[in-house]
């Protein structure tokens, strides 16, 4: 038996309604079936995300610790067992994919350390340089073609047909103003998508540290939970701009970036305040009447605002 946290039950059931209580409802049944399956043992207490629960395990015929991940095929989903497999066998810098089970999205996972996310990590520079690396080396592969990926040329067309809205339902003069701003700067990018497989969600808290390793090696840090895009490298910037944020790092934060992921700084601006008009049109439907202060900022900042 698991027991499923109050906090998965409350997102599921906010962002997914019936369906999420209904995945909910069968993740018992699923657990169970997987750790047969699959020959598995639990190894200790469940894990948890907005989306997804978590299971520490061990493989019984080899001992191998890992990680069975339970979570619903959706549109966030659907792409990630692909993805990771393309990155995978590129040796990128995502956790590595031990199986997949496709009718319900179940994975088993390489085993990191879940209590060692590099939002854990004092230094703020030394995570933005880890971000960084690992986005290097994501960002290098090119998307698989047929592989039924979202684009990011469909994206900036959903996010500039809503860009009046929302900027309409804005409070403020001068946000309504720097949204248009943001609008305009994707327009001249949006024909040049690109082609590069992208994670979409790197924060510091979806980096976390390997197990093991030889005693004064590095720590091995390790990107995981992608939302799988096809598209411009600069669209991935923002999430390392916006973390443990402070105003006065945004310059050096978006110069190490770029230059660690060889972009070109006037794209990789446009698609940053896109990134920047996606979460204002999303927090419109929320019914958010302001942008969020941190990124309003990073977008003056970019605008050369402030």
């Amino acid at each position: 038996m698991i027991d499923i946290p109050d906090a998965l039950i409350a997102t599921q059931s906010k962002y997914n309604g019936e369906a999420g209580r209904a995945f909910l409802a069968a993740l018992p049944g699923m657990s169970a079936e997987f750790l047969e399956r699959w020959g598995l043992r639990r190894d200790g207490e469940a894990l948890y995300g907005v989306c997804a629960l978590v299971l520490p395990v061990v493989r019984v015929a080899d001992g191998r610790p890992a990680a069975l991940k339970l979570q619903a095929v959706d549109v966030e989903t659907a792409g990630e067992p692909l993805a990771l497999r393309v990155w995978g066998e590129a040796s990128a810098g995502a956790v590595e994919l031990l199986d997949h089970d496709p009718a319900t999205g179940t994975m088993l996972l390489e085993r990191l350390d879940g209590h060692r996310p590099l939002s854990g990590t004092a230094d703020a520079r030394e995570a933005v340089r880890v971000v960084a690396e690992l986005l290097a080396g994501l960002t290098s592969v090119r998307a698989p073609a047929g592989g039924g990926l979202r684009g990011l040329g469909e994206v900036s067309a959903r996010m500039l047909a809503a860009a009046p809205g929302a900027a309409g339902l804005l409070v403020d003069e001068g946000e309504r103003r720097l949204l248009a701003d943001c609008a305009a700067a994707v327009r001249e990018v949006a024909g040049e998508p690109g082609d590069r497989l992208l994670h979409w969600d790197l924060h510091f808290g979806n980096v976390l540290a390997g197990r093991g390793g030889p005693a004064g090696r590095a720590v091995r840090w390790v990107a995981i939970d992608p939302k799988p895009l096809a598209g411009d490298p600069g669209f991935e910037l923002l999430p390392a701009l916006a973390d443990r944020f402070d105003a006065g790092t945004v310059g050096w934060r978006f110069d190490l970036l770029t230059g660690a992921l060889g972009l070109d700084r006037g794209r990789a601006r446009a698609w940053t305040l896109g990134r920047v008009l996606q979460n204002a049109c999303w927090g419109a439907e929320d019914g958010a009447r302001r942008l969020a202060p941190e990124q309003a900022e990073i977008a003056r900042r970019l605008l050369g605002r402030a």
